[in-house]
Protein backbone atom coordinates (compact mmCIF):
# COMPACT_ATOMS: atom_id res chain seq x y z
CA UNK A 1 0.00 0.00 0.00
CA UNK A 2 3.02 2.40 0.86
CA UNK A 3 4.43 1.90 -2.32
CA UNK A 4 1.29 2.58 -4.25
CA UNK A 5 0.93 5.52 -2.61
CA UNK A 6 4.54 6.85 -3.09
CA UNK A 7 3.91 6.03 -6.82
CA UNK A 8 0.79 7.83 -7.48
CA UNK A 9 2.45 10.59 -5.40
CA UNK A 10 5.01 10.85 -8.20
CA UNK A 11 2.61 10.53 -10.55
CA UNK A 12 1.05 13.94 -9.45
CA UNK A 13 4.08 15.58 -8.76
CA UNK A 14 5.48 14.74 -12.83
CA UNK A 15 2.40 16.03 -14.13
CA UNK A 16 2.48 19.66 -12.15
CA UNK A 17 6.25 19.65 -13.10
CA UNK A 18 5.00 19.45 -16.63
CA UNK A 19 2.44 21.73 -16.45
CA UNK A 20 4.54 24.27 -15.47
CA UNK A 21 7.25 23.56 -17.27
CA UNK A 22 5.19 24.06 -20.53
CA UNK A 23 3.09 27.48 -19.33
CA UNK A 24 6.79 28.46 -18.88
CA UNK A 25 8.22 28.31 -22.50
CA UNK A 26 7.00 26.73 -25.73
CA UNK A 27 8.22 23.69 -27.05
CA UNK A 28 8.64 25.77 -30.48
CA UNK A 29 10.46 28.09 -31.70
CA UNK A 30 8.71 31.77 -31.59
CA UNK A 31 7.73 32.97 -35.08
CA UNK A 32 9.08 35.74 -36.92
CA UNK A 33 6.14 38.03 -36.11
CA UNK A 34 6.85 37.42 -32.24
CA UNK A 35 9.85 38.48 -32.19
CA UNK A 36 9.39 41.52 -33.98
CA UNK A 37 6.25 42.23 -32.06
CA UNK A 38 3.75 41.49 -34.50
CA UNK A 39 4.73 43.83 -37.11
CA UNK A 40 7.94 45.34 -39.30
CA UNK A 41 9.01 48.15 -38.17
CA UNK A 42 8.94 50.65 -40.30
CA UNK A 43 12.23 52.45 -42.01
CA UNK A 44 13.22 55.49 -40.52
CA UNK A 45 12.39 58.55 -43.12
CA UNK A 46 15.25 60.53 -43.60
CA UNK A 47 14.19 64.07 -42.08
CA UNK A 48 15.08 67.52 -43.93
CA UNK A 49 14.06 70.78 -42.57
CA UNK A 50 14.90 74.67 -43.85
CA UNK A 51 14.30 78.02 -42.50
CA UNK A 52 13.63 81.26 -44.58
CA UNK A 53 15.15 84.52 -44.48
CA UNK A 54 13.22 87.24 -43.58
CA UNK A 55 10.56 87.39 -46.33
CA UNK A 56 9.55 83.82 -45.98
CA UNK A 57 8.04 81.81 -48.36
CA UNK A 58 6.05 83.64 -50.48
CA UNK A 59 8.71 86.23 -51.78
CA UNK A 60 8.86 85.07 -55.20
CA UNK A 61 12.61 85.22 -54.98
CA UNK A 62 15.12 83.72 -52.80
CA UNK A 63 13.14 81.60 -50.28
CA UNK A 64 10.58 80.42 -53.02
CA UNK A 65 13.52 78.84 -55.02
CA UNK A 66 15.14 77.33 -51.88
CA UNK A 67 11.52 75.46 -51.27
CA UNK A 68 11.22 74.41 -54.96
CA UNK A 69 14.54 72.65 -54.09
CA UNK A 70 13.24 71.13 -50.88
CA UNK A 71 9.61 70.22 -52.64
CA UNK A 72 11.80 69.02 -55.30
CA UNK A 73 13.77 66.59 -53.35
CA UNK A 74 10.57 65.66 -51.14
CA UNK A 75 8.72 64.17 -54.29
CA UNK A 76 11.51 62.41 -55.56
CA UNK A 77 13.56 61.20 -52.26
CA UNK A 78 9.89 60.55 -50.96
CA UNK A 79 11.79 61.89 -47.65
CA UNK A 80 10.21 63.87 -44.68
CA UNK A 81 10.30 67.73 -45.11
CA UNK A 82 9.89 70.82 -42.67
CA UNK A 83 9.84 74.39 -43.53
CA UNK A 84 9.84 77.40 -41.00
CA UNK A 85 10.11 81.31 -41.13
CA UNK A 86 11.33 83.63 -38.61
CA UNK A 87 9.78 86.39 -36.83
CA UNK A 88 9.48 89.74 -38.41
CA UNK A 89 13.40 90.49 -37.14
CA UNK A 90 14.52 87.39 -37.30
CA UNK A 91 15.48 87.08 -33.46
CA UNK A 92 14.97 83.27 -33.82
CA UNK A 93 16.26 82.06 -36.81
CA UNK A 94 19.00 80.34 -33.75
CA UNK A 95 16.00 79.07 -32.07
CA UNK A 96 14.19 77.33 -35.06
CA UNK A 97 17.53 75.55 -36.31
CA UNK A 98 18.24 74.22 -32.53
CA UNK A 99 14.30 73.29 -32.79
CA UNK A 100 14.86 70.97 -35.78
CA UNK A 101 18.11 69.51 -34.40
CA UNK A 102 16.74 68.56 -31.34
CA UNK A 103 13.44 67.10 -32.73
CA UNK A 104 15.59 64.45 -35.08
CA UNK A 105 16.36 66.25 -38.19
CA UNK A 106 19.42 64.72 -40.43
CA UNK A 107 19.61 67.69 -42.39
CA UNK A 108 19.06 71.24 -42.13
CA UNK A 109 19.30 74.30 -44.35
CA UNK A 110 19.48 78.08 -43.20
CA UNK A 111 18.29 80.50 -46.01
CA UNK A 112 20.32 83.14 -46.01
CA UNK A 113 23.66 85.05 -45.27
CA UNK A 114 22.18 86.01 -41.85
CA UNK A 115 22.17 82.62 -40.86
CA UNK A 116 26.24 81.83 -40.45
CA UNK A 117 26.60 82.60 -36.95
CA UNK A 118 23.66 80.87 -35.56
CA UNK A 119 24.46 77.75 -37.98
CA UNK A 120 27.89 77.94 -36.77
CA UNK A 121 26.53 77.42 -32.99
CA UNK A 122 24.51 74.93 -33.52
CA UNK A 123 26.17 72.61 -35.45
CA UNK A 124 28.82 72.75 -32.70
CA UNK A 125 26.28 71.48 -30.36
CA UNK A 126 24.73 68.57 -32.78
CA UNK A 127 27.59 67.09 -34.56
CA UNK A 128 25.64 64.68 -35.74
CA UNK A 129 23.31 66.82 -38.00
CA UNK A 130 24.21 68.00 -41.31
CA UNK A 131 23.61 71.60 -41.86
CA UNK A 132 23.51 74.10 -45.32
CA UNK A 133 24.07 77.17 -45.36
CA UNK A 134 23.18 79.27 -48.19
CA UNK A 135 24.88 82.66 -48.80
CA UNK A 136 26.83 82.62 -46.06
CA UNK A 137 30.51 81.05 -45.49
CA UNK A 138 31.17 79.89 -41.85
CA UNK A 139 35.38 80.51 -41.38
CA UNK A 140 37.80 77.63 -41.00
CA UNK A 141 35.80 74.57 -42.31
CA UNK A 142 36.72 71.61 -44.40
CA UNK A 143 35.25 68.29 -45.96
CA UNK A 144 35.07 66.75 -42.77
CA UNK A 145 32.70 69.70 -41.27
CA UNK A 146 29.35 68.80 -40.46
CA UNK A 147 28.18 72.39 -42.20
CA UNK A 148 28.24 72.75 -46.15
CA UNK A 149 27.99 76.54 -46.78
CA UNK A 150 26.49 77.25 -51.12
CA UNK A 151 27.75 80.36 -52.47
CA UNK A 152 27.26 81.40 -55.47
CA UNK A 153 28.65 84.04 -58.29
CA UNK A 154 26.14 86.06 -58.49
CA UNK A 155 28.02 88.72 -60.13
CA UNK A 156 28.22 86.98 -62.98
CA UNK A 157 24.97 86.12 -63.78
CA UNK A 158 24.62 90.12 -63.12
CA UNK A 159 27.21 91.00 -65.72
CA UNK A 160 24.95 89.29 -68.18
CA UNK A 161 21.67 90.79 -66.80
CA UNK A 162 23.74 94.38 -66.98
CA UNK A 163 24.67 93.98 -70.29
CA UNK A 164 21.00 92.91 -71.69
CA UNK A 165 19.99 96.27 -69.58
CA UNK A 166 22.51 98.35 -71.83
CA UNK A 167 21.27 96.78 -75.04
CA UNK A 168 17.86 97.46 -74.52
CA UNK A 169 18.11 101.04 -72.90
CA UNK A 170 17.18 103.81 -75.29
CA UNK A 171 18.03 106.24 -72.58
CA UNK A 172 21.44 105.34 -71.88
CA UNK A 173 20.21 105.02 -68.32
CA UNK A 174 19.89 102.27 -66.08
CA UNK A 175 19.24 101.69 -62.43
CA UNK A 176 19.52 98.88 -59.47
CA UNK A 177 18.16 98.66 -56.35
CA UNK A 178 19.30 96.62 -53.91
CA UNK A 179 17.97 94.90 -50.44
CA UNK A 180 19.67 95.91 -47.49
CA UNK A 181 23.49 97.31 -48.06
CA UNK A 182 25.94 94.39 -48.06
CA UNK A 183 28.87 92.80 -49.51
CA UNK A 184 26.44 89.81 -51.13
CA UNK A 185 24.19 92.38 -52.76
CA UNK A 186 26.63 94.46 -53.81
CA UNK A 187 27.95 91.40 -55.81
CA UNK A 188 24.88 91.78 -57.65
CA UNK A 189 24.92 95.87 -57.78
CA UNK A 190 28.77 95.75 -59.28
CA UNK A 191 27.74 93.18 -61.46
CA UNK A 192 25.09 94.45 -63.05
CA UNK A 193 27.35 97.59 -63.24
CA UNK A 194 30.15 96.05 -65.27
CA UNK A 195 27.49 94.47 -67.72
CA UNK A 196 26.38 97.58 -68.61
CA UNK A 197 29.46 99.72 -68.52
CA UNK A 198 31.19 96.68 -70.70
CA UNK A 199 28.52 97.12 -73.23
CA UNK A 200 28.10 101.78 -73.19
CA UNK A 201 31.04 102.74 -71.28
CA UNK A 202 29.18 105.76 -71.14
CA UNK A 203 25.60 104.91 -70.00
CA UNK A 204 24.18 106.09 -67.01
CA UNK A 205 23.74 104.35 -63.67
CA UNK A 206 21.63 104.77 -60.35
CA UNK A 207 21.99 102.54 -57.48
CA UNK A 208 19.81 102.76 -54.50
CA UNK A 209 19.29 100.27 -51.25
CA UNK A 210 16.19 99.81 -49.71
CA UNK A 211 17.97 99.66 -46.24
CA UNK A 212 21.27 98.00 -43.76
CA UNK A 213 18.97 95.76 -41.95
CA UNK A 214 17.26 92.47 -43.00
CA UNK A 215 14.00 94.70 -42.98
CA UNK A 216 15.12 95.52 -46.16
CA UNK A 217 14.45 92.84 -48.02
CA UNK A 218 10.44 92.39 -47.37
CA UNK A 219 9.58 96.71 -47.96
CA UNK A 220 7.85 96.96 -51.40
CA UNK A 221 6.85 99.78 -50.29
CA UNK A 222 9.89 101.93 -49.91
CA UNK A 223 11.31 99.69 -53.21
CA UNK A 224 8.73 101.00 -55.36
CA UNK A 225 9.53 104.87 -54.11
CA UNK A 226 13.25 104.20 -55.48
CA UNK A 227 11.95 102.72 -58.29
CA UNK A 228 10.01 105.87 -59.60
CA UNK A 229 12.77 108.28 -58.48
CA UNK A 230 15.32 106.15 -60.85
CA UNK A 231 12.48 106.37 -63.67
CA UNK A 232 11.84 109.98 -63.00
CA UNK A 233 15.67 110.34 -63.21
CA UNK A 234 15.43 108.86 -67.08
CA UNK A 235 16.23 105.03 -65.86
CA UNK A 236 14.67 102.95 -68.40
CA UNK A 237 15.56 99.40 -67.53
CA UNK A 238 15.90 98.60 -63.42
CA UNK A 239 17.05 95.77 -62.05
CA UNK A 240 16.41 94.20 -58.15
CA UNK A 241 18.06 92.34 -55.87
CA UNK A 242 15.67 92.94 -53.01
CA UNK A 243 13.79 90.10 -52.26
CA UNK A 244 10.57 90.63 -51.66
CA UNK A 245 10.58 94.68 -51.55
CA UNK A 246 11.39 93.75 -55.72
CA UNK A 247 7.54 93.50 -56.13
CA UNK A 248 7.58 97.54 -55.11
CA UNK A 249 9.86 97.82 -58.09
CA UNK A 250 8.10 95.60 -60.26
CA UNK A 251 4.49 97.44 -59.83
CA UNK A 252 6.30 100.34 -60.64
CA UNK A 253 8.01 99.41 -63.88
CA UNK A 254 4.93 98.40 -65.36
CA UNK A 255 3.38 100.45 -68.10
CA UNK A 256 6.39 102.47 -67.67
CA UNK A 257 10.42 100.59 -68.03
CA UNK A 258 11.44 97.28 -68.32
CA UNK A 259 12.23 95.40 -65.15
CA UNK A 260 15.13 92.71 -64.48
CA UNK A 261 13.63 90.25 -61.72
CA UNK A 262 16.11 88.17 -59.24
CA UNK A 263 16.89 84.75 -58.02
CA UNK A 264 13.80 83.35 -60.11
CA UNK A 265 12.01 83.39 -63.38
CA UNK A 266 10.27 86.46 -62.00
CA UNK A 267 7.99 86.62 -65.10
CA UNK A 268 6.45 83.54 -64.33
CA UNK A 269 5.09 84.84 -60.75
CA UNK A 270 4.04 88.27 -62.02
CA UNK A 271 0.79 89.57 -62.41
CA UNK A 272 -0.70 89.80 -66.33
CA UNK A 273 0.17 93.89 -66.15
CA UNK A 274 3.75 93.60 -64.86
CA UNK A 275 4.95 90.45 -67.04
CA UNK A 276 5.39 92.51 -70.85
CA UNK A 277 7.61 94.30 -68.82
CA UNK A 278 9.52 92.13 -67.55
CA UNK A 279 12.75 91.71 -69.67
CA UNK A 280 14.19 88.70 -67.91
CA UNK A 281 15.49 87.54 -64.63
CA UNK A 282 19.28 86.85 -63.20
CA UNK A 283 18.34 83.63 -61.90
CA UNK A 284 20.29 82.32 -58.95
CA UNK A 285 19.30 77.66 -58.69
CA UNK A 286 19.33 77.77 -54.91
CA UNK A 287 16.57 74.88 -55.75
CA UNK A 288 19.54 73.31 -57.07
CA UNK A 289 21.59 74.00 -54.24
CA UNK A 290 19.12 72.63 -51.99
CA UNK A 291 18.15 69.41 -54.06
CA UNK A 292 21.51 68.41 -54.80
CA UNK A 293 22.67 68.74 -51.15
CA UNK A 294 19.48 66.82 -49.91
CA UNK A 295 21.07 64.18 -52.92
CA UNK A 296 24.36 64.05 -51.94
CA UNK A 297 23.30 63.40 -47.89
CA UNK A 298 20.75 60.65 -49.26
CA UNK A 299 23.80 58.82 -51.18
CA UNK A 300 25.73 58.96 -48.60
CA UNK A 301 28.02 62.09 -50.31
CA UNK A 302 27.71 64.42 -48.20
CA UNK A 303 30.57 67.45 -47.54
CA UNK A 304 31.34 70.10 -45.31
CA UNK A 305 33.23 73.03 -46.82
CA UNK A 306 32.04 75.49 -49.77
CA UNK A 307 30.37 74.82 -52.82
CA UNK A 308 30.19 77.47 -55.67
CA UNK A 309 27.81 77.96 -58.30
CA UNK A 310 28.67 79.52 -61.48
CA UNK A 311 27.96 80.60 -65.03
CA UNK A 312 29.85 77.33 -65.75
CA UNK A 313 27.79 75.02 -64.11
CA UNK A 314 24.38 77.11 -64.69
CA UNK A 315 24.18 77.62 -60.79
CA UNK A 316 23.27 81.55 -62.31
CA UNK A 317 22.01 82.56 -65.33
CA UNK A 318 19.23 84.67 -67.03
CA UNK A 319 15.67 83.26 -67.91
CA UNK A 320 13.82 83.02 -71.40
CA UNK A 321 10.32 82.12 -71.88
CA UNK A 322 7.21 82.40 -73.21
CA UNK A 323 6.54 85.89 -72.38
CA UNK A 324 9.90 87.40 -72.30
CA UNK A 325 11.21 85.32 -75.62
CA UNK A 326 10.08 88.32 -77.67
CA UNK A 327 12.08 91.06 -75.30
CA UNK A 328 15.14 89.35 -75.12
CA UNK A 329 15.49 87.02 -78.43
CA UNK A 330 17.40 89.87 -80.50
CA UNK A 331 20.00 90.03 -78.03
CA UNK A 332 20.21 86.58 -76.84
CA UNK A 333 23.03 85.84 -79.41
CA UNK A 334 25.59 88.19 -77.80
CA UNK A 335 24.78 87.25 -74.04
CA UNK A 336 25.38 83.85 -74.74
CA UNK A 337 28.88 85.23 -76.85
CA UNK A 338 29.76 87.06 -73.33
CA UNK A 339 28.69 84.13 -71.30
CA UNK A 340 31.21 82.18 -73.03
CA UNK A 341 33.70 84.94 -72.55
CA UNK A 342 32.95 85.08 -68.50
CA UNK A 343 33.22 81.06 -68.30
CA UNK A 344 36.47 80.74 -69.82
CA UNK A 345 38.21 83.58 -68.21
CA UNK A 346 38.46 86.26 -71.08
CA UNK A 347 36.29 88.74 -68.97
CA UNK A 348 36.91 88.71 -64.92
CA UNK A 349 33.88 90.35 -63.59
CA UNK A 350 34.18 92.42 -60.74
CA UNK A 351 32.32 91.39 -57.65
CA UNK A 352 33.36 94.39 -55.24
CA UNK A 353 33.63 98.26 -55.85
CA UNK A 354 37.60 98.39 -55.40
CA UNK A 355 36.97 95.63 -59.03
CA UNK A 356 34.43 97.50 -59.72
CA UNK A 357 36.70 100.42 -60.33
CA UNK A 358 39.77 98.72 -61.69
CA UNK A 359 37.49 97.15 -64.12
CA UNK A 360 36.17 100.60 -65.48
CA UNK A 361 39.86 101.66 -66.29
CA UNK A 362 40.13 98.33 -68.67
CA UNK A 363 37.10 100.40 -70.45
CA UNK A 364 39.14 102.82 -71.53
Amino acid sequence: MKIRKLLALSLVFLLVLGLVTGCGQSSEPPKEEEKSGGEESEEKKIKVGLVYDIGGRGDLSFNDSAYAGLKRAEEEFGIEVTDLEPSSGGEDREQLLRLLAEDGYDLIFGVGFMFTDHIAKVAEEFPDVKFGLIDGAVEDIDSDSNITCLLFKEHEGSFLVGAAAALKSKNGKVGFIGGMKSPLIERFEYGYLAGAKYINPDIETFSDYVGTTGEAFKDPVKAKELALKQIKSGADVIYHASGASGVGMLEAAANKILAIGVDSDQSLTATDEQKPYILTSMLKRVDNSVYFTIKDFIEGKFQGGYRIFGLSDDGVGYAVNEYNKDLISDIQPKLEELKEEVVNGEIKVPADKNEYEEFLKTLK
